[in-house]
């Protein structure tokens, strides 16, 4: 018999969600839905070292505890969230921005949809009782215990539906800012509908405002593409240095899709970033691609599982971490191929520089196949810059911290140009420069 004893931190999230249950969107069935994924999040509590996929990711050790959820932005919160929105704002995208955890219309672009886009805020989905949409959103892999709980809390998000046919010319842009009120939790949750033979481009960025410190960030995103459409993603996180930032995304791809994402880890001190992806139509392509730049202690989790569900589908995954310091990178790829998945095309390269002796880099690729007729593979490599390079690059003039910058712009330069758009790839070149320049 197995006991699950309730430790003190676990009666006082159990209080807590009694406390704010009222003020979380959606009645009857959606209530239901949340007060289950809940329960199921009590009976493993915070993940921890002796489940698999949590290895090396303690949040038993490394968080410790859920803080309070963040009251509603009042309007110094919003004001200080606009000062960073502005400061990071991306040129030609519609802004969709989100302040602990609540949708902030005044600070989004909501004016002159391109025809068939309809977004909506996911609190006024919720509380309107959409049925199948609300349970869409809500429902939840019970079986990861911070996806329950990100289901169980989250008090807002967007849910944003592309009709079949529409190739939106604008990118979206979902904006995640901490205004810095107190160290709170923020859980959000948002909903992404591609219709058939439809596109578009979803940047999300996890943004601090000034003087935000040891908050923590929940996120979650679900994602169905329909046959013959295409997804590019961006994602950013530059959270303040000692935030916590524990996000999951769960995309399925209709026959012939195609999925691109890139993601690049800068701030935080603990993050981790669950994606799933499932290839449920035939034809359908996937790349994933990410960067870790990590320095002092940070932690920086990103685990991928990749599910070829039907045949004639390909993947190609991209890592690079660069880590300096004391910092400590980890990526879990997990490649999975049905027994019905014939003539898959799936290849993992996963790729750590280590810049100090303290610096630390677990790089876990897997395959599972269950079917005969694929080609497949995967590899990984840990090393650090090359002193040759170095020595050649200081010996004409260079600055030894100049040269180490070219040589790891060169490093991440593989994985920042699987972007498609000449100006968000400017972006997250500008967000690699941030941190170099602060590592000088």
């Amino acid at each position: 018999m197995n006991v699950v004893a309730k430790t003190e931190t676990g009666r006082a999230l159990g209080d807590a969600f009694a406390v704010v249950r009222d003020r979380l969107p959606g009645k009857g069935k959606i209530a239901d839905q949340r007060r289950q994924a809940f329960e199921a999040y009590e009976r493993t509590g915070l993940p921890h070292r002796r489940i698999e996929d949590w290895k090396y990711t303690d949040l038993r050790a490394l968080m410790r505890e859920v803080l309070p959820l963040a009251a509603a932005p009042d309007a110094v919160a919003l004001s200080r969230a606009a000062a960073v929105a502005k400061l990071r704002a991306i040129d030609g995208v519609r802004r969709l921005v989100l302040v602990d955890g609540a949708f902030a219309p005044d600070l989004s672009d909501l004016g002159s949809l391109e025809k068939g886009l309809v977004i909506r805020p996911l609190r006024e989905v919720l509380d309107a009782g959409d049925g199948a949409l609300s349970a869409e959103v809500v429902a939840s892999d019970i079986s990861n215990p911070m996806i329950a709980l990100n289901g169980a809390m989250a008090t807002d998000g967007v849910v944003i539906e592309i009709a079949n046919g529409a190739m939106l010319a604008q990118p979206l842009h979902i904006i995640h800012v901490a205004s810095g009120a107190a160290p709170v939790s923020m859980f959000t949750r948002s909903l992404l509908r591609l219709g058939r033979d439809a596109g578009v481009t979803l940047v999300e960025s996890y943004l601090a405002a000034e003087g935000a410190k040891a908050y923590q960030a929940y996120d979650g995103l679900i994602v169905a593409i329909g046959d013959n459409a295409r997804l590019d993603h961006v994602r950013l996180v530059e959270d303040s240095v000692d935030a916590f930032n524990i996000s999951s995304a769960t995309i399925s791809l209709g026959a012939h899709a195609h999925f691109n994402t890139f993601g690049l880890t800068s701030g935080g001190h603990v993050s981790r970033y669950q994606l799933t992806v499932t290839c449920a139509g035939e034809g359908s392509k996937v790349e994933t691609n990410g960067v870790n730049l990590i320095n002092g202690k940070q932690h920086a989790d990103t685990t991928l599982f990749m599910d070829h569900a039907v045949p004639n589908c390909a993947s190609r995954e991209i890592f690079r971490a660069v880590v300096d310091d004391r910092a400590h990178s980890v990526f879990q790829g997990r490649i999975i191929v049905r027994p019905d998945a014939q003539k898959t095309d799936a290849k993992m390269m996963t790729r750590a520089l280590l810049l100090s002796d303290d610096a630390e880099a677990d790089n876990k690729p897997e395959l599972e196949i269950f079917a005969d007729d694929v080609t497949c593979g995967h590899g990984a490599t840990t090393g650090a810059l090359d002193e040759s390079l170095l020595f050649y690059m200081r010996a004409r003039g260079l600055p030894e911290k100049e040269a180490q910058a070219l040589l790891i712009q060169a490093f991440v330069g593989e994985a920042i140009e699987t972007i498609v758009s000449d100006a968000l790839r400017e972006v997250a070149i500008a967000t690699a420069q941030r941190w170099l320049q602060a590592r000088a």
